[in-house]
């Protein structure tokens, strides 16, 4: 079977992996185009896709317009039988349609649940107790096509979106394996999505990480470790915005102090009033410094303000 497989982050490499070891035969691997960063941006850095395709001597393309009539026949003359998209783009029909088995894609969440470009963060902001994986085959709109498989994990109490990630990304490498061995041996079957049960996992900006400490102490702490860590939860404190990267809920309740109330000792702790009870914050990064437990930032820094802003 001729494999086309698409892919960008870390998080589309496992699978990868996972279908060379398996033998299968990968004759395109379609990825980002290199981007300049780093500092003063001039580092040209590749997709984590394409470092690992390099090193296995894969062929690569990366069209920066996936509608470009010459990109187009580029990938139909490598005749694909299958094609498998793990955290790339959207495609446009003349792509997804192309190959006679389809095109599958591998989500980060259990669908119809959290369709949209950030499942795991909005799965970890919401406090869910379970999340997943799932391949489904594509059509038209987004996230929306028939589901094939799927498989769950638990989301502890203390999980960062960056430790389910790491638990995602692995599981969901067996699930692409076993998608594209079910598609090979033809025993498998499609099943509808669910629209009654639609939630929607839009992109994370800037401002959707800010901190809203007027709400229970337990919807701000999800907030955090759901951001964690990356982007970052942030605030202002002393008018300089900090990101807040781990945090607790203290036992105590609220003495009416109003929400975003600074409550610190300057020394040891330092804690904020929510609606219900208090944040204690342990690992903070204020601007143009790095980031330092609670007790290192308080040994340097005293905190002038008695509130949030």
């Amino acid at each position: 079977m001729r494999i086309i497989y698409m892919g960008t982050p870390e998080f589309a490499v496992p699978a990868l992996a996972n279908l060379l070891e398996a033998g299968y035969n990968i004759v395109g691997v379609i990825t980002a185009t290199d981007k300049y960063g780093g500092r003063g941006n001039k580092k040209l850095i590749q997709s984590d896709v394409k470092k690992f395709a390099l090193e296995k001597g894969l062929n690569i393309l990366q069209p920066k317009n996936l509608k470009d009539p010459d990109f187009v026949e580029e990938v139909r003359a490598l005749k694909a039988d299958l094609q498998i998209v793990v955290a790339f783009r959207m495609l446009p029909e003349v792509i997804w349609n192309m190959p006679p088995h389809g095109t599958y894609n591998l989500h980060g969440s259990l669908l119809p649940k959290y369709r949209g470009a950030a499942p795991i963060h909005w799965a970890v902001i919401n406090g869910d107790a379970e999340t997943g994986v799932t391949s489904f085959k594509l059509k038209h709109k987004i996230d929306t096509g028939d589901l094939l498989f799927q498989e769950k994990i638990k989301i502890g109490h203390e999980d960062t979106t960056g430790d389910v990630y790491q638990r995602l990304m692995h599981l969901g490498a067996e699930v692409v394996l076993k998608t594209v061995q079910a598609v090979e041996s033809g025993d498998f079957e499609l099943m509808e999505q669910d629209d009654s049960k639609v939630s929607k996992a839009p992109k994370i900006y800037h401002e959707t990480c800010e901190i809203n400490f007027d709400q229970p102490a337990m919807n701000v702490y999800n907030h955090i470790r759901g951001l964690a860590p990356f982007p970052g939860a942030w605030t202002t404190i002393d008018g300089l915005e900090c990101k807040i990267h781990k945090s607790g809920i203290s036992d105590e309740e609220n003495e009416n102090h109003p929400p975003g109330t600074i409550i610190t000792d300057n020394k040891k702790y330092l804690k904020i009033a929510c609606q219900d009870g208090y944040l204690a914050i342990l690992e903070i990064k204020m601007q143009g410094k790095k980031k330092m437990d609670i007790r290192s930032f308080l040994n340097g820094y005293e905190i002038g303000s008695s509130k949030i802003g």
